[in-house]
C-alpha cells in the first residue's frame, strides 16, 4: 500500500525512509539508485515515424486509391502496343492525391505523439542534495527516495519530496495544478484525504521554488511522482477515430461493397454474352475488363480525399486568424459535433485578473465597477458615485491597500501576486497611483504575509516625518489586533458589535465568493520601533481598523454572451477548476452555467461515487471543484460513454492526459505548458471560451460544407455509375470512357467541390442542436441521389444512344455529347448542393465568388477537351470537336440540373445512408 507521506510526521517519513537529516551515504545511494531506478520519466518505445507514416494508408478511400492506381498501371502493360505517358496519366494523377494526403496526415500525427518528449524537457537537470553529512550538486536523474533536497529561490524541484524545513517557503504548482497563485509550503502534518493540490507539506517533481528556502526528504522518484503518474496517464490514454473518420470509413466500406459487387457483375455477364456469340478471346476479355474498370473510376470518388484532405487545412488556417490554432486536421471538423465544453475557470471563463468587487468601510458597502486590470472603474453607494478625493474614509482604505503590497502596476499589466495587483488597481480607479504614493510615503520596513501570520504589515515615512503602518491580511487575524475604528475620517474605540458587524459583512462577502482581505493602520511614534523585526512586531496592535475589500476572478463579458450562444446551440458548458467549490459555483451562476436543480460536485464527492453512480449522475454536473488529473480523464470518459462528443480545455501538465482522451483537447496558448500543447488538438492563442465557441460554430460550418461537396460528388459519381452500368449490362457501348470519367471526377468536379468548402453559411449554424454523432455523412440525401440519377440518365444517356444508335453518328461524337452534357449538367448540379431546405434561386449565385469562378473555370477547360487536338495537338480521351448544333443541344438539356432541388427532395426516408 503507497504511504500517504502528508499525513505522518517529519521523524516518520524519515524512519519510513531509513534515513536521516544528515542525508544518506554515497553507497546507500547507489544501492537505491540500483533498486528504484532513475529519476527520469519513460516513454514506451517513444515516437515510430515509419508506423505513423504507414498509418496515413490505412483509409478506405486511400486504400480504393491505391488499388485503382494498380490497375490503371496494369492495363497500361497489358496493352499490345507500347505504353505512353498518356497511358500513365490516370495513375499519376491519383497516386499524387494519394501522397499529398499521407504527407500532409503524417506532419500533423508525428507533432501530436510529442507530448511525453516535452514533459521529460520539464524535469530538473541537477539537484542539490545532502549525501554524506555534506551538501553536494547531483545529476536529476540521480536522486533517490530518501535523499535530502536543499531547495532555493529559483530551483525546479527534482522529485517528490517531504517538507522538514520551511523559510518562507513558496513554489508554484501551475505546471501541476493549473491555479497559477503561489502555495505557501511549511511542514505541518495533514489530513490522509487531502488533495494533491493541498499538500502544503510537500513540494513535487517539475514544479518552481519562487520564494524562500527549505529542505525535504525526497519520497518517490521518475513514474512513481505525481507529475509520473501524469506521464504514465498520457502515454495510456488511447487516441480515437473523428467523428468524420468514422463516417466516411463506414461509407467507404459500403461504397467498396458495391463497387467491386457492381464491376463483378458486369465482368461476368459481358463475359457470359461474348462467350454466348462464340467469340471469346483474350483482347475481349481486356475490354470487357476495361469496362469494369471504367465502372469503379465511376464510382470512387477520386478527388474526395484530397478535397475533404484541403478544406480542413483551409479551415484550420481560418481558426488561426480567430485565435484558434489547429494541431490536427481533422479536428477542424471534430469541433462542429461537440456537444459538452468542458472548460477551466481561471483565465478561460474568467479574466485570470482579480479584480474588487465591493469594498466595506464606514458603514457602507461600496460597489466597484472595472473589469481585470483597468484602471477606469466607479465606485458606486445606492446608485450614486463617490468622490473618493472627498471620501476620507475610502481614501485612507485605498492608500493602505496600495502602499501595503509588493507587486507593480504599470497601467496595464500586473507583475507578481494577484490579489495585490487587484488592490493596487482599485485604488487607481480612484487615481491613487502606487508609484506616487510611494514618493509620498516610502517605506521604510516590512514584516511579509506567511501563511503562520496571515497577514503582511509595512511601514512608512510621510513627507513631514511621520510614521504609519499599514496592515492587510485575513479579516479575523487583523480584527483581533486592532483597538479602533475609523469613522468620518476620525478613529473611534471598536466596540464588540462593531466587531460581530465587521465578522458578519466578511462572511456574506466570503458567501458571494469573495476573497476578503482586511485592512488596519495606525500611526507610529519615532520611539517606538527601533525598525528590528521584534520591535516592529510591537507596532502590530492597537491599530484602526478601516474596512474590508472583497476581491474575485471575475467572468469575462463575453464569456456569458458564448454560453447563451452554446446554449441556443445545444451545447452543455462544464466547469472544472482546482479553485474551492463556493468560488466556481458562484462564478459559474454569473456566466450561466449553472442554475437550479444542476450539480456542483468536489474531487473528493467523486472519489466516493462509483463508475456507475457517477455515469447516472455525469449530464446534471456542470461544476467540478478541487479536481486531480485522475478525475478530469474519469469526467471525460463519463461523458464519451454517454454518447457525448467533449472538448476539454487544459494549461498544467495535469491537464495532458485528459485532453489527450477528449475528442477535442484544447490548450491555452498563453498560459499553457509546452506539454499540454502537444497533447492537445487545438491551442486557444488567447485563452478565451469564447474563441472555443467561435471555432465551434466555425466547425460547424466546416462539417456543413464537408457534407456539401460529398454530397455533390458522390450523386455526380452514382449517376455515371448508373449511366455507365447500364449501358455494360446491357451490352452496349458505354458513353463515358475511364479517362473521361476521371477528367469529370478530378477537374470538371474537382474545382466547385472545393469551392463548396469556402461556401458561406445558409442558415444560422447555432440555432440547432448538435447532430447527431450516429447520423450519417449523407443523412437525408438518398432521394436527391436517386433524382439526379434519372435526369442525369435521362440526358446522358438519351443523348448518346439517339446520337449513336438512331442518327448513325461516330463512338467519338457520341461519347463527345455525353462527355460534354454530363460535365455541364454536374456543373448547373453544384448550385443546388448548397442548402438543405433552398433551392439555387433562393440562395444566390454570387455570394460565394469561389464556386462563382471554379464553375466557370471548370466548364471552360471542359469546353477545350474536344478541341485539344486542333489547339495542343493531343486529341484527349478520343473526343471530337462539336460544332454550333451540337452545343444548341447540349446546353438545354444540361440546364434539366436545376429540377433537382433540395426542398423537393430532402429528408425522404429513402435509403438512409451513413
Amino acid at each position: 500500500m503507497e504511504k500517504v507521506w502528508h499525513s505522518m510526521s517529519e521523524e516518520e517519513v524519515l524512519d519510513a525512509l531509513k534515513t536521516s537529516r544528515n542525508g544518506l551515504s554515497s553507497e546507500e545511494a547507489k544501492r537505491r539508485l540500483s533498486e528504484h531506478g532513475p529519476n527520469k520519466l519513460i516513454t514506451k518505445g517513444g515516437v515510430n515515424p515509419l508506423k505513423i507514416l504507414l498509418n496515413q494508408f490505412k483509409d478506405i478511400f486511400v486504400l480504393m486509391l491505391i488499388a485503382a492506381v494498380v490497375i490503371s498501371i496494369a492495363i497500361a502493360f497489358a496493352k499490345p502496343e507500347p505504353p505512353t505517358i498518356e497511358d500513365y496519366a490516370d495513375a499519376l494523377t491519383i497516386g499524387a492525391i494519394v501522397v499529398l494526403n499521407a504527407v500532409i496526415g503524417f506532419i500533423q500525427e508525428y507533432r501530436s505523439e510529442k507530448a511525453i518528449e516535452a514533459m521529460r524537457k520539464l524535469t530538473a537537470p541537477k539537484a542539490s542534495v545532502i549525501r554524506d553529512g555534506r551538501s553536494m550538486v547531483i545529476p536529476a536523474e540521480d536522486v533517490v527516495p530518501g535523499d535530502i533536497l536543499l531547495l532555493e529561490t529559483g530551483d525546479r524541484v527534482a522529485a517528490d519530496a517531504r517538507i522538514l524545513e520551511a523559510i518562507e517557503l513558496r513554489t508554484d504548482e501551475a505546471i501541476l495544478t493549473g491555479e497559477s497563485t503561489p502555495v505557501e509550503k511549511h511542514t505541518y502534518i495533514l489530513p490522509v484525504n487531502t488533495p494533491t493540490s493541498d499538500r502544503r507539506n510537500m513540494v513535487f517533481m517539475a514544479t518552481h521554488v519562487i520564494h524562500g528556502r527549505g529542505k525535504a526528504v525526497v519520497t518517490s522518484t521518475g513514474m512513481r511522482t505525481e507529475f509520473g503518474k501524469i506521464a504514465k496517464l498520457v502515454q495510456e490514454v488511447e487516441e480515437e477515430e473523428t467523428p468524420l473518420k468514422v463516417k466516411l470509413g463506414r461509407f467507404a466500406k459500403k461504397l467498396s461493397i458495391i463497387v467491386v459487387s457492381i464491376c463483378a457483375l458486369v465482368f461476368i455477364l459481358e463475359s457470359i454474352q461474348i462467350y454466348a456469340h462464340g467469340h471469346m478471346g483474350i483482347k475481349d476479355l481486356i475490354d470487357t475488363f476495361f469496362t469494369a474498370v471504367a465502372l469503379a473510376v465511376a464510382a470512387v470518388p477520386e478527388g474526395l480525399v484530397a478535397v475533404v484532405t484541403i478544406t480542413l487545412a483551409l479551415g484550420a488556417r481560418e481558426l488561426a486568424k480567430r485565435n484558434a490554432i489547429i494541431r490536427r486536421l481533422a479536428s477542424t471538423e471534430t469541433l462542429g459535433s461537440v456537444t459538452v465544453i468542458c472548460s477551466d475557470k481561471t483565465g478561460t471563463l474568467t479574466k485570470g485578473e482579480m479584480t474588487v468587487r465591493k469594498i466595506y468601510v464606514g458603514e457602507r458597502i461600496i460597489e466597484v465597477t472595472g473589469v481585470g486590470y483597468e484602471s477606469k472603474g466607479e465606485f458606486l453607494y445606492r446608485g450614486g458615485v463617490i468622490d473618493v478625493k472627498n471620501d476620507v474614509d475610502l481614501s485612507i482604505l485605498l492608500t493602505g491597500a496600495a502602499l501595503c503590497t509588493n507587486a507593480q502596476y504599470d497601467g496595464r499589466n500586473v507583475i507578481g501576486d494577484s490579489t495585490e495587483g487587484a488592490l493596487i488597481v482599485a485604488a487607481a480607479k480612484a487615481n491613487l497611483w502606487k508609484d506616487r504614493l510611494e514618493k509620498i510615503y516610502p517605506r521604510i520596513y516590512e514584516i511579509p504575509f506567511t501563511s503562520e501570520r496571515k497577514r503582511m504589515m509595512t511601514i512608512h515615512k510621510s513627507i513631514d516625518g511621520k510614521l504609519l503602518a499599514f496592515m492587510k491580511g485575513a479579516p479575523e487575524v487583523v480584527l483581533q489586533r486592532c483597538a479602533y475604528i475609523l469613522r468620518d475620517g476620525k478613529p473611534r474605540r471598536l466596540s464588540e458589535e462593531d466587531r460581530r458587524r465587521i465578522l458578519s459583512i466578511n462572511e456574506q462577502m466570503a458567501s458571494d465568493a469573495l476573497r476578503v482581505l482586511g485592512l488596519a493602520y495606525r500611526e507610529v511614534a519615532n520611539t517606538e520601533v527601533d525598525l528590528d523585526e521584534e520591535a516592529a512586531k510591537n507596532v502590530e496592535k492597537d491599530l484602526i481598523f478601516v474596512g474590508l475589500l472583497g476581491m474575485i476572478d471575475p467572468p469575462r463579458e463575453e464569456a456569458k454572451v458564448a454560453n447563451q450562444l452554446c446554449r441556443k446551440a445545444g451545447i452543455k458548458t462544464v466547469m472544472i477548476t482546482g479553485d474551492h467549490k463556493l468560488t466556481a459555483v458562484a462564478i459559474a451562476k454569473e456566466i450561466g452555467i449553472m442554475e437550479d436543480g444542476d450539480i456542483a460536485l468536489t474531487g473528493e464527492e467523486l472519489d466516493r461515487m462509483s463508475d456507475e453512480e457517477f455515469e447516472d449522475t455525469v449530464e446534471k454536473v456542470k461544476v467540478y471543484a478541487r479536481v486531480s488529473p485522475e478525475h478530469k480523464l474519469r469526467i471525460v470518459k463519463a461523458l464519451k460513454k454517454k454518447g457525448h462528443i467533449v472538448a476539454m480545455t487544459g494549461d498544467g501538465v495535469n491537464d495532458a492526459p485528459a485532453l489527450k482522451q477528449a475528442d477535442i483537447g484544447i490548450a491555452m496558448g498563453i498560459t499553457g505548458t509546452d506539454v499540454t500543447k502537444e497533447a492537445a488538438d487545438m491551442i486557444l492563442a488567447d485563452d478565451n471560451f469564447a474563441t472555443i465557441v467561435k471555432a465551434v460554430e466555425y466547425g460547424r460550418i466546416i462539417y456543413d460544407n464537408i457534407r456539401k461537396f460529398v454530397f455533390y460528388l458522390l450523386r455526380c459519381n452514382f449517376s455515371e455509375l448508373f449511366i455507365v452500368g447500364t449501358f455494360a449490362l446491357l451490352g452496349l457501348e458505354i458513353p463515358l470512357t475511364a479517362g473521361m470519367i476521371l477528367w469529370i471526377n478530378l477537374v470538371t468536379d474537382g474545382a466547385p467541390a472545393l469551392a463548396l468548402s469556402k461556401d458561406p453559411p445558409v442558415e444560422d449554424v447555432m440555432s440547432r442542436p448538435p447532430r447527431n454523432p450516429e447520423e450519417g455523412v449523407l443523412q437525408g440525401k438518398a432521394a436527391s441521389i436517386l433524382a439526379t440519377m434519372c435526369t442525369q440518365f435521362i440526358g446522358t444517356a438519351i443523348l448518346f444512344y439517339v446520337a449513336h444508335y438512331l442518327w448513325g453518328r461516330s463512338i467519338e461524337e457520341a461519347r463527345t455529347l455525353a462527355f460534354m452534357q454530363i460535365t455541364l449538367q454536374e456543373l448547373i448540379l453544384v448550385w443546388n448542393c448548397r442548402s438543405d431546405t433552398k433551392n439555387a434561386f433562393k440562395v444566390g449565385f454570387t455570394n460565394n465568388r469561389y464556386l462563382l469562378v471554379a464553375v466557370l473555370s471548370s466548364a471552360f477547360l471542359t469546353a477545350l477537351v474536344p478541341y485539344s487536338g486542333q489547339l495542343f495537338g493531343i486529341q484527349l480521351f478520343g473526343t471530337v470537336p462539336p460544332d454550333l448544333q451540337d452545343w444548341l443541344l447540349v446546353i438545354p438539356i444540361s440546364f434539366t440540373g436545376f429540377l433537382v432541388m433540395p426542398e423537393i427532395f430532402y429528408n425522404r426516408k429513402i435509403l438512409r445512408w451513413r
